[in-house]
């Protein structure tokens, strides 16, 4: 299936051609699974992602320009629905927490005097930003926050969330050069 077919499929899919729907979603899990495949540090994840790119393909086919090309769509679609994914996974794994009174894991990755400097700098240049941008920053880099939960909790766009971050990030090279 070509992406021709996709652009026809999608546009009769939205006027309710239920065959079409079904070719459309049927011809599209090779081309998904081709794009979530090659970077997953576990295969067996593929089939959770591509069914929550089906599911977003579905809520929001109405949303399709059928005037524009499906693919560059529905490739945007599948990038967002990986990173969704894999910031779900790795945020919440048990793997990476270590308590307060494993002194080894202290000793080996908090207090050694060969990084402690880098610390210090990166610590120093965090707190040269203004609030407001280091908060930002700290939630979407550190706490592993989606721009659209950042904005929510902050009550910024979510625009204007990436713009932030951008621009902190650029302003920590800076400091850090």
């Amino acid at each position: 299936m070509d992406d021709n077919s996709w652009d026809e499929l999608a546009a009769a899919a939205q006027t309710g051609d239920k065959n079409a729907y079904k070719r459309l979603l049927g011809g599209i899990i090779p081309y998904i699974r081709a794009i979530i495949v090659p970077g997953l540090a576990n295969v067996d994840w593929a089939d959770d992602i591509v069914q929550e790119v089906l599911i977003s393909v579905h809520k929001s086919l109405k949303t399709y320009d059928s005037t524009l090309s499906f693919k560059p769509w529905l490739t945007a679609i599948v990038k967002f629905r990986r990173v969704d994914f894999l910031r779900r996974h790795y945020s919440c794994r048990a793997d990476r927490q270590v308590p307060l009174e494993d002194t080894a894991f202290i000793e080996s990755h908090v207090t050694r005097d060969d990084i402690a400097g880098e610390w210090k700098d990166m610590e120093g240049a965090l707190k040269r930003l203004p609030e407001q941008q280091r908060k930002v920053l700290e939630m979407v880099k550190i706490q592993g926050f989606t721009a659209q939960e950042t904005a929510d909790r902050t009550g910024m766009s979510v625009s204007a969330v990436k713009v932030s971050v951008h621009r902190s990030i650029k302003k920590l090279k800076a400091m850090l050069e």
